[in-house]
């Protein structure tokens, strides 16, 4: 019984005389792992960032717009509360407003009067960084967001400190433009991207300041939170088809499942395309291993006349293109991490938001790739192997 490493000793030195043919060969199967590693890691890295996101805005929380035709009313908030498996119910006031900072650059933001510590509830990854929740009854006094604080770790806003925000206003049924100025109480800690609510950008209210600061007349949305996901589906149907048209229902749970679904999807097709560059592959290394044969046939001969079995001589053959294909498998999945690292270095806009994220290299896509290039060497390898230890030694020697 020939060792391992005997055999693994033969197989390097055949690739070292046919240099370029071996090196040809290691760079069609290289295609299939680089390929696969890129474009699966860097889909999947995208896909947990935006999963991710929806999944922080609460997977028991869904969130009831008003159509233009409708206004949420006190009854409603009564209705949403009485329905089974909620926990609790925030109506909120939203308006968008022009912060300019002190140094003279202005951010977009947005201004939510709502019940703050129901928010947190909701939104558990929220923390504040310094400061504190402003009371109820301080209508005029808030708590912003980290990027309204600090540019690149500068401080522009100190708690306790004022936030001038210019927004529109309705006052006298007339919708005129005001500035507003907000008693800081508090910062939040970053928070990053963000799908719909970017707390980043974005000033708390106590939820009566809604009324009596913003000027707003009738609820912008309600924040619902239901015990568990498994009444999502139940509660947002009940809302659905008591209220049809009149209310847009969101569901961040659902939504992010079928997120899931789309680039589950999407990696299926990815993966079939990345498949068919083994499949090339094989038929690559099928045509070099039946050339080596060929060239090889007097030394086949020789072997088997000094004793080596068929066996022998088809761990032989087939051990030179295993050796191949892992040496491009381990060589793909290098230049797929590098080609995703590069793809993930580009932002992706998803509506008004920016989006960055790493590639998701698993062990699992690392590993599933190098045994789909060692089962392209095995494939590809064992008819050429299995025809060259059936040669027999007297016609092999024969062979010119």
């Amino acid at each position: 019984m020939i060792s391992p490493v005997d055999v693994l000793r033969f197989a390097v030195s055949i690739l070292r005389e046919r240099r370029v043919r071996a090196i040809l060969t290691i760079i069609g199967i290289a295609i299939g792992p680089a390929a696969m590693v890129a474009i699966i890691g860097t889909v999947q890295g995208y896909s947990n960032v935006i999963i991710g996101q929806l999944s922080s805005l609460g997977e028991n929380t869904i969130v009831v717009f008003p159509s233009t035709s409708y206004s949420i009313k006190e009854s409603d908030i009564s209705y949403f509360k009485g329905l089974k498996g909620v926990s609790s119910v925030a109506p909120f006031y939203n308006v968008k407003g022009v912060f300019k900072r002190s140094d003279g650059k202005e951010l977009d933001v947005t201004i939510y009067a709502v019940d703050i510590e129901e928010l947190f509830k909701v939104i558990s990854s929220l923390a504040i960084k310094e400061g504190e929740i402003p009371p109820r009854t301080a209508y005029t006094t808030c708590l912003v967001g980290y990027k309204i604080a600090y540019d690149d770790g500068k401080k522009f806003v100190d708690v306790g400190g004022v936030v001038n925000v210019r927004t529109v206003v309705l006052e006298d049924d007339k919708i005129k433009t005001k500035i507003l100025n907000f008693r800081v109480s508090g910062v939040l800690e970053e928070y990053g991207n963000a799908l719909v609510m970017n707390p980043d950008a974005t000033i708390y209210l106590p939820l009566q300041a809604g009324r009596t600061v913003l000027g707003l007349n009738q609820y912008s949305g309600v924040l619902i939170t239901v015990k568990s996901s498994e009444y999502i589906a139940e509660v947002t149907d009940e809302i659905n088809n008591r209220y049809r048209e009149l209310l847009q229902v969101v569901a961040f749970e659902r939504i992010a499942h079928s997120v899931g679904s789309v680039i589950n999807t999407l990696n299926f097709l990815l993966f079939t395309l990345s498949i068919s560059a083994f499949i090339v592959a094989i038929t690559g290394i099928m045509a070099t291993m039946f050339t080596s044969v060929i060239e090889r046939t007097r030394e086949i001969g020789v072997l088997k006349a000094i004793g080596y079995s068929s066996k022998h001589i088809l761990i032989l053959i087939l051990a030179e293109s295993v050796v191949m294909s892992v040496l491009g498998g381990l060589i793909g999945i290098g230049i797929g991490t590098v080609g995703a690292y590069i793809l993930a270095s580009r932002s992706f806009r998803l509506g008004n938001v920016v989006l960055y994220a790493s590639p998701d290299i698993s062990p699992w896509l690392i590993g599933f790739s190098i045994g789909m290039a060692i089962l392209v060497g095995v494939a590809g390898g064992f008819i050429p192997a299995y025809r060259a230890s059936k040669i027999m030694p007297v016609e092999a020697l024969r062979y010119e």
